[in-house]
C-alpha cells in the first residue's frame, strides 16, 4: 500500500501533527544531546591554546591527543564569566554564569543543563543526570533555578544500576510507594513553612519563597521518577562499569556510563564534574597530588608531571569521542547528535585565573575544525556558546545568563 502523510491525513479527517513513520517513508530524527565537562583546576595554556586562529592553526599537544577528531571539534580562546571571579569558587558558576561566586551575598541561578531540561527533560527517564570523578562527595555543575546544586553521583555502577537493572514487581511497587512517601513528606513540610510566612520579615520570606521553589522542583522530579519507574528499562548486554581506584579509571567509568545513557535514550542531558584534588593517579611520570601540581609556581618539573597527567585526560577525552563516533544513529553518529563541552572555571590553576577559559565544543552537529580566538584581556561572553547549544539542542532561547547573542563563528553543517 502507497501511503504518504497527506493521504492518510485526508482519509482520518484529523488535522494534527503525526509522529515520523517509516511506513510513511521518514526516518525518525535522532534525539540531540548536551554532555558538559568540567575539570576543576585548569589546563595549562601553553599546551592547550593554538598560537594561530582559524582553521589552519597547528595542533598544540593536548588537541594533538584528539588529531583523529579535529574536524569534529572547535577550540575557543578569549572567553570567560563576566563578573566570575573567586578562584576555585567558579566551580559552580561553570554551567550558570551566575556573578560573585564565593562572596557573602552570592546566590546561584540556574545551570545551562538545569535551563534545557525544564523543556526537554520530561522525554527521558532521567531529566538530567549530575555526575562527578571525586575522592570524595558530590559536587555538582548542576543548579536549579533557586540556585539549589542538585547533588552529583560519584558510582559509575550505582547509576548504572538504576538505569539498567529493573527489579521485580514488588520493588517496583516498594520504590514507587517510597517516591509517593517522599512527596507527601515535601507537602507537609511545605504546608508547615506556609503558616510561618505572615509571621516573618521581609528577607525571611524571601528566603522562604526560595525554599517553596526547591519544594515544587523536587515535587515535580518525584512525579516524573514515579511515572518512569512503571516503564521497562533499555535492555543492554554489556558489563556495569566499575567504580575504580584511581582517577582515571574513575573519568574513563563516567564517560562509558555517559555513553551508554545517550546511546539508550535514558537521558539527554549529563553534567560531569571532574575533582582533581587529593588523586594521587599511577601514571608514569606523575608522581605528586594533582591540587598540589597545579600550584606548580613555574617549576619545570612540576610542570612536566602536570602536563603528563593533563595529557592523560585529553586522552580519556579522546576514547570517549572516538567510542561515540563509531555508534551510528540514524544517518550520523552519537556524536553527530551530541554536543560535548570541555573546559575549566580556571584558565590558570596557578594563580587562580578565571579569565581567558580554555574551552572545546565537539560534534553536535556544528561546523567544525577551527581556532575562534576572542580578546584575551576583554573576553567575549561565554554564555553566548551556551545561547548556541541550547538553540541547536532545540530549545527556543536567545538569552542565557550574561549572554549577549549567540557564539559568533560558529555555524551548523
Amino acid at each position: 500500500m502507497n501511503l504518504t502523510r497527506r493521504s492518510f491525513l485526508r482519509a482520518s479527517g484529523a488535522m494534527m501533527a503525526l509522529p515520523f513513520l517509516e511506513a510513511l517513508g521518514e526516518a525518525p530524527s535522532a534525539p540531540r544531546r548536551i554532555l558538559s565537562i568540567c575539570t576543576n583546576l585548569g589546563v595549562l595554556e601553553r599546551h592547550f591554546f593554538p598560537e594561530q586562529a582559524g582553521r589552519d592553526y597547528s595542533l598544540t599537544p593536548y588537541l594533538e591527543a584528539l588529531k583523529d577528531h579535529r574536524d569534529q571539534f572547535t577550540v575557543f580562546s578569549g572567553t570567560s564569566h563576566p563578573d566570575v571571579t573567586g578562584g576555585h569558587s567558579a566551580e559552580v558558576s561553570y554551567l550558570s554564569a551566575a556573578p560573585q561566586p564565593g562572596t557573602a551575598s552570592f546566590r546561584n541561578s540556574i545551570s545551562l543543563d538545569q535551563f534545557a531540561a525544564e523543556q526537554i527533560g520530561h522525554l527521558t527517564r532521567v531529566s538530567a543526570l549530575p555526575l562527578v570523578v571525586s575522592k570524595s562527595g558530590n559536587q555538582s555543575l548542576s543548579f536549579t533555578s533557586s540556585g539549589v546544586m542538585l547533588p552529583a553521583e560519584r558510582s559509575p555502577a550505582q547509576v548504572f544500576k538504576a538505569l539498567f537493572v529493573a527489579g521485580n514487581a514488588q520493588e517496583v511497587e516498594r520504590q514507587v510507594a517510597n517516591l509517593r512517601i517522599g512527596r507527601s513528606i515535601l507537602d507537609a513540610v511545605a504546608d508547615r513553612a506556609t503558616s510561618l510566612q505572615k509571621k516573618l520579615g521581609p528577607a525571611d520570606r524571601d528566603r522562604l519563597e526560595q525554599y517553596f521553589t526547591s519544594v515544587r522542583e523536587v515535587e515535580k522530579r518525584l512525579l516524573i521518577s514515579e511515572e518512569w519507574e512503571r516503564k521497562p528499562r533499555p535492555r543492554i548486554d554489556v558489563p556495569p562499569p566499575k567504580d575504580g581506584e584511581y582517577l582515571l579509571e574513575k573519568l574513563g567509568s563516567m564517560y562509558d556510563l555517559a555513553h551508554l545513557a545517550f546511546a539508550t535514550d535514558s537521558t539527554r542531558l549529563i553534567t560531569l564534574m571532574i575533582q582533581l584534588q587529593f588523586f594521587s593517579e599511577n601514571i608514569p611520570g606523575v608522581n605528586s597530588e594533582t591540587h598540589n601540581l597545579s600550584h606548580h609556581a613555574g617549576r619545570e618539573d612540576k610542570l612536566g608531571e602536570l602536563k603528563n597527567l593533563e595529557l592523560a585526560e585529553f586522552r580519556q577525552l579522546n576514547n570517549l569521542l572516538a567510542k561515540m563516533r563509531a555508534s551510528m544513529e540514524g544517518s550520523g553518529t552519537l556524536l553527530d547528535h551530541t554536543q560535548v563541552l570541555y573546559g575549566s572555571n580556571l584558565s590558570n590553576g596557578n594563580n587562580h585565573d578565571n579569565k581567558n577559559l580554555p574551552i572545546l565544543l565537539a560534534g553536535g552537529g556544528w561546523n567544525h575544525g577551527q581556532h575562534l580566538a576572542f580578546d584575551k584581556k576583554n573576553n567575549y561572553p561565554l554564555a553566548n556558546l551556551f545561547v548556541s547549544m541550547l538553540q541547536r539542542q532545540g530549545i527556543k532561547t536567545d538569552k542565557f545568563a550574561s549572554s549577549t547573542g549567540t557564539m559568533k563563528g560558529l555555524e551548523a553543517r
